[in-house]
């Protein structure tokens, strides 16, 4: 992402916190991104540069003034003022705030941690589950009819927000339910302003373990961190830990296949 389209987001970040969260506001946004992303003229409308900013502000005012709250209006006639660098990227800010929204409602009910905890095993599952990621990622099928095959089984099972997110994710805005749940993920942590550190090792750690490796690796990058510990077999021992761009590579495997391409 550019510099100029993070510091547009920052800014619509800036005055959607400005506006009260709730699961309301949340489902507000999102219908609004849902009917611009399925509406052309409505989507040219509010995102046409010739039109003064003014212009497309009053028009994102008149339209949505009597369907939802003021704290949606607030937020998406923001959002039509700013200059995109096409409707998608419109769509997706949208989207961005609702899921900000629903982040922010957790942070305030001390439910952050376990939401993020949740979202990262319901990714976890999903990958880890062919079939149910097939079904996810067909876009032959209904969206409502994939969106209620992943709700069935996270009814109950986790908080009613995670539940909404990973509805959410279904529509793959980041172009797979993975990638978009990870912008979701990366989302909480950018509102705690942590990092995020995937740790990738053979065998589960235990708690003792993974509390050292998050007090080593928040030594390391000098803030607090959100840690992600990732099972997986394959790579035979040692530990992988990717934090943003940065791969720290020290497992068994990465070792044999970077002998391996020496050799070669």
């Amino acid at each position: 992402m550019s510099a100029a389209a993070e510091a547009r987001l920052t800014a619509l970040d800036a005055v959607a916190d400005t506006q009260p969260a709730s699961a309301e506001v949340a489902a507000d946004l999102f219908a609004v991104a849902d009917a611009v992303a399925s509406q052309p003229a409505l989507r040219r409308a509010l995102t046409d540069p010739s039109t003064p900013d003014e212009a497309r502000q009053a028009l994102a005012e008149a339209l949505l003034g009597s369907r939802i709250g003021a704290a949606g209006v607030a937020v998406v006639s923001q959002a039509a003022r700013v200059r995109w660098s096409g409707s998608g990227a419109f769509v997706d800010a949208l989207e961005r705030q609702g899921v900000r929204t629903l982040l922010r409602v957790a942070e305030s009910d001390g439910a952050l941690d376990t939401l993020e905890d949740e979202l990262f095993k319901v990714e976890r599952l999903v990958d880890a589950t062919p079939a149910l990621r097939s079904a996810l990622a067909d876009r032959q099928a209904p969206v409502e009819a994939r969106q209620r095959l992943l709700g069935d089984l996270l009814t109950g099972k986790v908080l009613p927000a995670t539940r909404e997110l990973a509805l959410r994710a279904v529509v793959a805005r980041k172009r797979t339910f993975d990638l978009t749940v990870e912008s979701y993920l990366a989302a909480a942590a950018e509102l705690r302003a942590r990092a995020v550190a995937t740790v990738t090792v053979a065998r589960p750690l235990t708690a003792e373990q993974e509390s050292r490796m998050r007090a080593a690796l928040t030594a390391q990058v000098g803030r607090a961190l959100t840690l992600r510990v990732v099972v997986d077999p394959h790579v035979l021992g040692g530990v992988r830990v990717a934090i943003g761009d940065e791969i720290i590579e020290g497992t068994v495997a990465g070792r044999l296949h970077d002998a391996r391409r020496k050799l070669v």
